[in-house]
C-alpha cells in the first residue's frame, strides 16, 4: 500500500530539517511588495521580507498559490498511487485552504485537505503529527483523527505591538484598531477555532509581560505539554527574554523559536510576536 503524501503550505513554521526528516511537501505563497512579486521562501527569505516591509509604501499584498499550482502537484505527488493529506492555515486568514479544496476536486490523485485552524508553529504541530504518522504506515482514518486531537489541544496567542497592519489587513475592525492606536496600547489575541479574539489589551510592555509571566506560570503546572513555538517579527530582544524565561521553567519541553512567515508578518505587523503550545494524554 503507497504510504499517504503530506502537504502543507509556507505559513507553517517548520525548520528545514523537519520538512527533510518527515518528508513534508510545502506549496509556496506569494507577496506584493511595492509592485514586486515574491515567493515565499524561494525569492525572499524571512528576514528579507521584514527588511522590504519595514521601507515598502504599502502594506504587501499577499496571495495563496494558484489552482493550477496546487493541481499539478497533487498529481505529481499521487502519479504513483498515494493518497495526499493537505493540511494548511485557518480560512479566517487565508483563502488558501479553499483553493486546495478546488484543486483537490479536479486533481486526479486522492486527496482530502484540512482546515487546521491554526497556522505557524500551531499548524505545524498538526503537519508533524500527520507525517510521523505517514511514515508509520497509519491509515487516512487514524490520521485525521490524530490531527483532531493536536488541533483541539494546541493555544495560540498573538501579541501585537501596533494594529496598523492586521487593521489595513482587515483582520480586526477599524475601531479596535484606532482605540488601540489612539491609546497606545499593546493587544494580545487568542486564535479561538480559526478566528483571532482579543484575549486581552493595555498600555505599554507591561501588559505583555504580565500576560506572558502569567502564561509562563500556567504552562508549569501542564504535565503533558509536547510543545512551544514562539514567533515573530523582527521582535529578537523581547522574544529572547521570553525564551529564556519559558527554558527556565520548563527545561525539557521542545522550544523553537524562529522569524515568521511573510504571510504572518504582513497581518501582524512589525515588534509582533506569537507563542503556541499543545498538550498529549
Amino acid at each position: 500500500m503507497a504510504t499517504i503524501k503530506i502537504v502543507t503550505d509556507s505559513s507553517v513554521q517548520l525548520t528545514p530539517e523537519e520538512i527533510e526528516q518527515y518528508n513534508i511537501t510545502v506549496i509556496p505563497l506569494s507577496v506584493m511588495i511595492d509592485g514586486t512579486v515574491y515567493t515565499d521562501g524561494k525569492t525572499i527569505t524571512r528576514p528579507q521580507f521584514i527588511d522590504l516591509m519595514n521601507q515598502s509604501a504599502a502594506l504587501p499584498k499577499t496571495s495563496q498559490p494558484p489552482i493550477g499550482e496546487f493541481i499539478k502537484l497533487f498529481d505529481q505527488l499521487g502519479a504513483d498511487g498515494s493518497p495526499i493529506i493537505a493540511l494548511h492555515m485557518t480560512d479566517a486568514i487565508s483563502g488558501t485552504v479553499n483553493t486546495a479544496r478546488q484543486a483537490a476536486n479536479l486533481s486526479q490523485s486522492e486527496v482530502t485537505v484540512v482546515d487546521t485552524r491554526e497556522t505557524d508553529r500551531g499548524m505545524a504541530f498538526q503537519v508533524i503529527r500527520a507525517a510521523q504518522l505517514a511514515q508509520a504506515g497509519a491509515s487516512k482514518k487514524e490520521i485525521l483523527a490524530a490531527i483532531e486531537r493536536v488541533r483541539h489541544s494546541t493555544k495560540l496567542y498573538m501579541a501585537v505591538m501596533t494594529l496598523d497592519n492586521i487593521v489595513k489587513g482587515g483582520r480586526v475592525s477599524k475601531v479596535t484598531g484606532l482605540i488601540s492606536n489612539i491609546l497606545n496600547m499593546k493587544v494580545i489575541f487568542e486564535l479561538v477555532d480559526g478566528e483571532l479574539n482579543v484575549q486581552t489589551k493595555g498600555r505599554g510592555m507591561k501588559t505583555v509581560n504580565n500576560f506572558m509571566r502569567e502564561l509562563i506560570a500556567d504552562l508549569v503546572t501542564k504535565s503533558n505539554i509536547k510543545g512551544i513555538g514562539i514567533s515573530h517579527v523582527a521582535a529578537d530582544s523581547v522574544v529572547n527574554k521570553f525564551k529564556a524565561d519559558i527554558q527556565t521553567a520548563l527545561p525539557k519541553v521542545p522550544l523553537l523559536v524562529r522569524d515568521t512567515s511573510p504571510i504572518i508578518a504582513t497581518y501582524a505587523g512589525m515588534g509582533a510576536f506569537a507563542i503556541m503550545y499543545y498538550t498529549e494524554d
